[in-house]
C-alpha cells in the first residue's frame, strides 16, 4: 500500500529529521530529500505537501543552497521554515536582509488566527527563533500573518498559491503549539487524510517481504540492538525458518545482554540463530587503542569480518538483512545534511558474503517508530525499550584503552544504575542513562586504608529527539543509592560523579 506523503526538502538544517518525525506523529508519512532533488522527481512522487527546512546560510550568498523556483509552481502546497521561509521570499521576489536585532531562543510571537496555519491557536504564544536574517519585504501576493517585537514578518502566506512560511521553528518542543501549526498545514492546507499508522505499516511490510523473498534464503547480521532485532523479527514473521541470524558477541555488551538476546530469539521466536563468541578477537584488536573514532572503525570492520567468516559456512544466500533506520541514511550523508558520524549499516556492507540483494525493512523508520513496530511484532517490552546503545558498545564508554577488567567494572556499575533507576520508577521518564568508566583515578579512603581507584561518571538525559538534550534531574536520594552501591559493590571504584552538561555543548555519549 502506498501512503500519502509529505516531503521535507533539506537545506542543511539541523532539525530536518525532527520536522519529518513531527509530521509522522501527526499521522502523515514524511521523508527527507536533499534540495538538489530534481523537479521532475518531486513531481513524479505525488507529494501532498513540501516543507523547506531551515539552514545556516544566507539566501543572498551565491553559494547558499537553493532549489529551482519551479518547485513552488508544481501545484503542491509549500511551508518554508526559517531559512526555508527566507528562500521562499527570495525566489518569489521579496527581500531578505540582515536583522537590526537577531533573535535566538524563546520569543513571544503574535499570530493571525484567521490564517489556516494558525487556526485554533492563541493570538500570542512563545516560539523558538534562531536567525540573523529576516524577510524585510513580502513577495507580491503575500500577506503578513505573524510578528514579534523585532521581526515584523514572522510568518507570511499566499493562500491562493498554497505558499506558507514561518521564521520560527514549529518542530522544536520550545515552540508552543508547534505541533498544532504543522497539523494545520497538513490537514487545513495539504488536505491530508492521515493514513500513517504503525499497525498498517507492519502488516504491509511483512506482506511485501513475503512476496519479495518467496522461498529463498535470508541472512541477518544481528547485533542484539533494537534496530537489528526488530528487523530480524519482521523478516521472520514473513518467511520463518528461511531466515538465519548471526549474532556476533564482541564482548562489549552490557551485563547478561548476550544471554538475553539468545533467550528471546531461540525461545520466544524459535529462530535459526548462530551465536559467535568473538570476545577475545575483538579485545585483541582493540588492545592499546585509545582514540574513539579508531575504536569505532576497528569494531565495525571486525564485525563485518567475523560475520563474513560465519556466512561462508552457510554458503550462498539470496538476501542479506540489515537494521538500517532512517537517521542512519540521513546522517551518513545520503540526504542533504553533512555527515555527522559513520554508520556501519550504511555504506559498510561486507565484501565477501555471497548474497544477491540487501533488505532493509526499517530503512524509512525513526527510532521511536522502530520501537512501536517492535511492540506490534510482539517483541518483549524489555528488549524493545532497552536503553539506546552505541554500535561499538561499551568500547566508547571506557575512556582510554580497553581491558576485560575495565569492561567488568563498567558492566557492574551500569547494571546498578539501570536497576536503581527502574526501582525509582524513572526508567521511562529519563530518555537515556548509563555509566562511563573515566580515565581518572583519585585518592579515597575505604575502611582504614588509602585507595587510588577509578572514577565512574553517571550520565542521564531527557530529550525528545536526541538532537538536543538536558541532564536529568535525578532526585538526590536516588543518586545517593546509586553512588553508595557502586563504590561498595564494584571493585576498584572509589568515586562517582554526575554529568550535568546539556547537549549542546556536550554530546550524550562521552566518546
Amino acid at each position: 500500500m502506498k501512503h500519502e506523503s509529505v516531503l521535507v526538502l533539506d537545506f542543511g538544517g539541523q532539525y530536518n529529521q525532527l520536522i519529518a518525525r513531527r509530521v509522522r506523529e501527526c499521522g502523515v508519512y514524511c521523508e527527507v530529500k536533499p534540495y538538489t532533488t530534481s523537479v521532475a522527481d518531486l513531481k513524479a512522487a505525488g507529494y501532498k505537501g513540501i516543507i523547506f527546512t531551515g539552514g545556516p546560510n544566507s539566501v543572498y550568498d551565491p553559494t547558499s543552497p537553493k532549489c529551482p523556483r519551479e518547485v513552488l509552481t508544481l501545484g503542491i502546497p509549500v511551508l518554508g521554515i526559517c531559512y526555508g521561509a527566507q528562500l521562499m521570499a527570495h525566489l518569489l521576489g521579496g527581500d531578505v536582509s540582515t536583522c537590526a536585532v537577531s533573535e535566538y531562543g524563546k520569543t513571544a510571537v503574535w499570530a493571525d488566527d484567521a490564517s489556516p496555519l494558525f487556526q485554533g491557536i492563541p493570538e500570542q504564544f512563545y516560539c523558538f527563533m534562531s536567525h540573523t536574517d529576516h524577510i524585510s519585504s513580502l513577495p507580491a501576493g503575500f500577506v503578513n500573518t505573524a510578528h514579534t517585537a523585532d521581526c515584523p514578518n514572522a510568518a507570511m502566506e499566499n493562500r491562493e498559491m498554497g505558499w506558507y512560511a514561518v521564521q520560527f521553528h514549529p518542530e522544536v518542543e520550545h515552540t508552543a503549539y508547534g505541533t498544532e501549526i504543522l497539523n494545520n498545514f497538513l490537514y487545513n492546507v495539504c488536505r491530508c487524510s492521515g493514513d500513517w499508522k504503525m499497525s498498517s505499516f507492519v502488516e504491509d511490510q511483512i506482506q511485501a517481504l513475503r512476496e519479495k523473498i518467496g522461498d529463498k534464503k535470508v541472512l541477518c547480521a544481528l547485533s542484539g540492538g533494537v534496530d537489528s532485532s526488530v528487523a530480524a523479527v519482521m523478516v521472520y514473521k514473513a518467511v520463518g525458518k528461511q531466515l538465519t541470524c548471526i549474532f556476533v558477541d564482541h564482548g562489549l555488551l552490557r551485563k547478561d545482554e548476550g544471554d538475553q538476546v539468545e533467550e528471546i530469539f531461540r525461545r520466544q521466536f524459535d529462530m535459526n540463530l548462530i551465536r559467535v563468541d568473538a570476545k577475545d578477537r575483538f579485545l585483541g584488536k582493540l588492545s592499546g587503542v585509545t582514540e574513539p573514532e579508531k575504536k569505532r572503525k576497528i569494531i565495525g570492520e571486525e564485525f563485518i569480518r567475523v560475520f563474513e567468516e560465519e556466512a561462508r559456512k552457510i554458503g550462498k544466500v539470496d538476501f542479506l538483512v540489515q537494521g538500517t533506520i532512517y537517521p542512519d541514511v540521513i546522517e551518513s550523508g545520503l540526504g542533504g545534511s553533512a555527515v555527522i558520524k559513520s554508520h556501519h549499516n550504511v555504506g559498510g556492507l561486507p565484501d565477501h558474503v555471497d548474497f544477491e540483494e540487501l533488505i532493509e525493512p526499517l530503512r524509512n523508520l525513526f527510532k521511536d517508530e522502530v520501537r512501536a513496530a517492535g511492540e506490534e511484532l510482539g517483541i518483549a517490552s524489555h528488549l524493545v525499550w532497552r536503553q539506546p546503545f552505541p554500535g561499538p558498545g561499551l568500547a566508547v564508554r571506557v575512556i582510554g584503552d580497553i581491558t576485560e577488567d575495565k569492561l567488568s567494572i563498567l558492566r557492574e556499575s551500569d547494571a546498578i544504575l539501570r536497576k536503581e533507576i527502574a526501582n525509582a520508577g524513572l526508567d521511562r521518564s529519563i530518555n537515556q542513562y548509563f555509566t562511563v568508566l573515566t580515565g581518572n583515578r583519585s585518592v579515597g579512603v575505604m575502611g582504614d586504608f588509602r585507595t587510588y581507584d577509578y572514577t565512574i561518571a553517571v550520565r542521564a538525559v531527557t530529550t525528545s529527539d536526541f538532537m538536543t538534550a538536558d541532564f536529568a534531574r535525578i532526585p538526590y536520594e536516588v543518586l545517593e543509592v546509586v553512588s553508595s552501591r557502586i563504590v561498595n559493590e564494584v571493585p576498584h571504584v572509589n568515586r562517582v560523579v554526575y554529568d550535568i552538561t546539556s547537549k549542546p555543548p556536550a554530546t550524550v555519549e562521552w566518546e
